[in-house]
């Protein structure tokens, strides 16, 4: 039985040794924790349902309630061509689940004095100057690229006729064979969505930051999560390629009548627009290092990061910088994930659980990544729920997230 818990250890043990170190008394006895019945047999169901009905192929189901892991499932296949099943330690290609980590190591940045939130980005990139529609220059700052309030888009929420795609502009999840300096450049050609500040739109932002990261520490991105993140938390699994590529879960698109294998550069529908993939980005060194969506690694090192979020940032992060990390920057009225839901800095935030029709609590931090994962942080409740799963895009949005969610409150 292939158990190794890569990055979990920290998370079920309320401590940080690196992941991996050997069977500590701590570890071995949180790992002895049976899930609670009700709970299991909830869960269970949800995810067995999405896998016989081939919503999903494969997933990995990690649920902490105040800091001990209460249910924890690795279900369905790896790789289902290869008949390789599911395992906890399997390595998924983050996508948009990157996006905490980078936040995280930005945020470090700032506490270090290298950068600051009201600094002009082209402080740090001087020829960053995207125009308005009317052929102005606004002032853009790295508080508007993390909350996504800088006037950028994203290319997979545009139609084929957008200049994103005209320019070549990448989404951080494709083969673009273009340097990060340079993508970011492409980016600057393009006109903004809106003025920076007046309203909220998903977007290349944390990509940008990436950019900015590297030119405020003077090394490259990688280097900088590395040492701000994931090695103070023991995350040997995760970073911007696979360390161990045989682990990694291959992924599928939701099909008729079963999710179909994501090849390199393939065009994935989402609504009116399509998402570009390639999976083998995660083996490329060549290809640029995505703030918004390049990283890999285990659903424990997502878990452990989560949960350091949720009791205050420490090691990595003071708590005054996670308390302003998990407050609402935009308002509800950006409808981040729906009704009832803003920004903070790195995740989606929820205002108003009754306009939202959630069972979360108020202050409940949420976010997902287009290659099937969705996660949230329910700090009054004590809980940190992570699914990531090896389908796109039932993972992300579909039925099985709202289906888990409820399953873990007990409706």
């Amino acid at each position: 039985m292939r158990l190794l818990f890569t990055g979990l250890a920290s998370a079920l043990t309320l401590t940080l040794a690196a992941p991996g170190a050997g069977a500590a008394p701590q570890a071995k006895a949180a790992l002895a924790v049976a899930p609670h019945a009700a709970l299991k047999a909830r869960i269970d169901k949800v995810v067995d349902a999405a896998i016989a009905e081939q919503r999903l192929v494969g997933a990995v189901v990690l649920v902490a309630r105040d800091g001990r892991l209460v249910y924890h499932r690795a279900a369905g296949l790896a790789d289902r061509e290869a008949n390789r099943p599911m395992t906890e330690d399997a390595v998924f290609r983050f996508s948009s689940v990157t996006k905490p980590f980078v936040s995280a190591a930005l945020m470090r940045l700032v506490e270090q004095g290298k950068i600051k939130l009201d600094d002009p980005v082209t402080r740090y990139l001087p020829d960053f100057k995207p125009k308005l529609a009317d052929g102005t220059t606004p002032v853009i700052t790295i508080g508007q690229l993390l909350d996504h309030t800088a006037g950028l888009t994203y290319g997979l929420a545009e139609a084929p006729s957008h200049p994103y795609h005209a320019l070549g502009v990448s989404d951080g999840i494709d083969l673009s064979g273009i340097s990060l300096d340079e993508n970011v450049r492409r980016i600057g050609q393009a006109p903004l969505a809106f003025a920076p500040g007046s309203a909220w739109r998903y977007s290349v932002a944390i990509d940008v930051l990436g950019d900015v990261m590297e030119k405020a520490a003077g090394k490259p991105l990688p280097e900088v999560v590395a040492e701000t993140v994931t090695l103070p938390l023991g995350l040997k699994d995760t970073g911007f390629l696979a360390k161990t590529p045989a682990r990694l879960a291959t992924p599928y698109a939701n099909a008729q009548p079963a999710p179909s294998k994501i090849t390199d550069n393939q065009e994935v529908p989402l609504g009116p627009t399509a998402v570009r993939f390639a999976p083998s980005r995660a083996t490329h060194p060549e290809e640029f290092p995505s703030g918004g969506a390049g990283m890999v690694g285990t659903a424990g090192d997502v878990l452990t990061l989560l949960e350091t979020i949720r009791k205050g940032g420490a090691p990595i992060l003071k708590a005054s910088t996670v308390a302003e990390m998990m407050k609402d920057h935009t308002g509800p009225q950006a409808a981040t994930q729906g009704p009832g839901w803003g920004f903070g800095y790195g995740w989606a935030v929820l205002d108003d659980p009754a306009v939202a029709k959630t069972p979360q609590a108020a202050g409940t931090l949420a976010w997902g990544g287009v290659y099937g994962h969705n996660w949230f942080i329910d700090k009054k409740n004590g809980l940190t729920v992570v699914l990531m799963t090896n389908t796109a895009f039932e993972g992300m949005n579909g039925p099985v997230t709202t289906q888990l969610r409820d399953a873990v409150y007990g409706r």
